[in-house]
């Protein structure tokens, strides 16, 4: 969970970014997609429209193959919609080209993975410098000091100099989510972030997630867990690529 004391002015500056009240942060019409393989088409989304307010802590759940990560790798970027609109943050991101939504990415969007992803060479302070570097929202001299706070955001500080593979794994996604914080994003993306690891951990690591939707941070979590998704502000369930329920948790 967030280290006390953090709910200070500065980190409530940091996520003002997140925090609009005006309109919807992500908003999909219509998105359709379709993989073609050698065993023909495949509709993973079917028409899917969705609307997620700033600040809000939204879990999707679903059955394998019902499109939930189809949903949320088209939301960041990493799918194209076959067709539909994706829009996030009041940028149109079907209509960008392969580097412009790598640098919108990189810049507007933290992505946390199921098995951390976290280069093994590099320390846990070298992957979140590393993630400062290709966004570059902050100036050489001011990324140290922020790595080291973001570790220290997720209780991590210690371990800072320790390579991720002598790490927990539940260590190794508390670090996974302060690189994913790295450029102060717009929306934090996680796509079953707690499927790889025990219950304490997971418990531990969605502690994390309440903290930060609480500091006013945008959170899409995929998620195959039902009560932890009951601990989400919104849940939203897919079934063949649809959204077919969807309900308040609080």
């Amino acid at each position: 969970m967030l280290r006390s004391g953090f709910y200070s002015n500065s980190y409530q500056e940091e996520t003002q970014k997140s925090s609009r009240l005006n309109g919807h942060l992500v908003n999909l019409r219509e998105v359709v997609k379709t993989y073609q393989g050698a065993a023909g088409t495949f509709t993973a989304l079917k028409g899917v429209d969705l609307q997620v307010e700033s600040g809000a802590f939204v879990s999707i759940i679903g059955k394998s193959g019902s499109g939930k990560s189809t949903l949320i790798n088209v939301i960041t970027g990493i799918d194209r919609p076959t067709s539909g609109e994706v829009i996030v943050d009041d940028v149109h991101i079907h209509t960008l080209n392969e580097e412009q939504i790598a640098i919108w990415r990189g810049r507007s969007i933290g992505v946390i993975f199921q098995f951390f992803q976290l280069l093994p060479t590099l320390t846990a302070v070298e992957n979140i410098l590393l993630a400062m570097d290709y966004g570059g929202q902050y100036s050489a001299a001011a990324r140290p000091e922020r790595a080291m706070y973001l570790l220290e955001l997720v209780g991590m500080a210690d371990q800072a100099h320790r390579l991720p593979n002598s790490l927990s794994g539940g260590q190794q996604q508390c670090v996974a989510i302060a690189r994913a914080l790295a450029n102060d994003p717009v929306l934090l993306t996680a796509d079953e972030p707690t499927g790889n690891l025990d219950s304490k951990s997971a418990e531990m690591v969605f502690r994390l997630f309440e903290d930060l939707a609480k500091a006013g941070k945008t959170i899409l979590m995929v998620t195959h867990d039902s009560d932890l998704a009951r601990r989400a502000q919104r849940t939203i369930r897919l079934a063949d690529g649809r959204i077919v329920d969807e309900f308040t948790n609080r």
